[in-house]
Formats: structure tokens, sequence, C-alpha cells
């Protein structure tokens, strides 16, 4: 093998295995994390939320029809995650509503990892109540 393929291999190597750790389920990405099964309980997770959503939506401000399920422990990529889902209408840039939408929203070791926009089986039969300091937020 050259010096150039061994170069070559040295840097495709990386993008090739973030490929496989991707686990092919398109844009989701899993965090490197202790990989215990025992995860923590994610005790501050409302404030996390709301400090993510105030930056992820286009505009914060009105959100209406905001529930939440209490974070719940599911199997999320093969591994042990607490998963909290969430259902709300936010309002667009020009004012206007999208329709209700539902998230589920991933912790690892008790830090919000990630939103998932399809919610699917993450969220299946989750119990919701009011979340009114969602539809409370400010920009």
């Amino acid at each position: 093998m050259g010096a150039l393929s061994k170069i070559a291999a040295i840097v495709l190597l990386p993008a090739l295995l973030a490929a496989c750790a991707s686990g092919g389920q398109g844009d989701v990405v899993y965090t490197d994390d202790r990989g215990v099964a025992n995860q923590p309980f994610p005790t501050d997770y409302r404030a996390q939320l709301l400090a993510f959503f105030k930056t992820y939506l286009n505009n914060p401000v009105g959100v209406r029809d905001a529930v939440i399920a209490e974070p719940v422990q599911r199997t999320v990529g093969g591994r042990l995650r607490y998963v909290t889902c969430l259902r709300y209408n936010a309002r667009e840039l020009d004012g206007s509503y999208r329709g209700v939408v539902e998230r589920a929203v991933v912790f690892v070791d008790a830090r919000l990892d990630r939103v998932a926009t399809d919610a699917g089986d993450a969220c299946a039969g989750a119990a919701y109540g009011p979340f009114p300091d969602l539809e409370k937020l400010t920009r």
C-alpha cells in the first residue's frame, strides 16, 4: 500500500465509521454515552425543554395546545433512554399556525440529547398533561 493510499484510508475511515453509527435511520445520531442500561432520570427535563424550544421554534411566542408526557424509559437505537413526548401548535413567522405536531425528546445521562420529529412508537400510549410553560415562552 502506497503512502497516498494510507493517507486516504486514514482520512476516509472516520467518515465511514460515522456513516455506520447512524444506524441507517436518517438524521438520527446517537450520543456516545456511558452505555449503561440504568440511565438517570432527567429531573430538570421541563427547564431543559423550555430552553431548547425557545431557540428551536421559529417563533416561540404564542404556542398553543401544549401538552407533555412525563419521561419514561424506552429503547431507542438499541439503548435504554428516558423519552418525553410533547404535542404543541407553534406559530409560524407570518403569525399563522401550522397545526399540532408531536415530538419525542430523548435524554442521555439526564441531558436533552435530541428531538425526534417522528415520535411514532416512542410516544405510543403516552399520557399527556398540560404544559402551560411552553405556551408562555417569549423571545
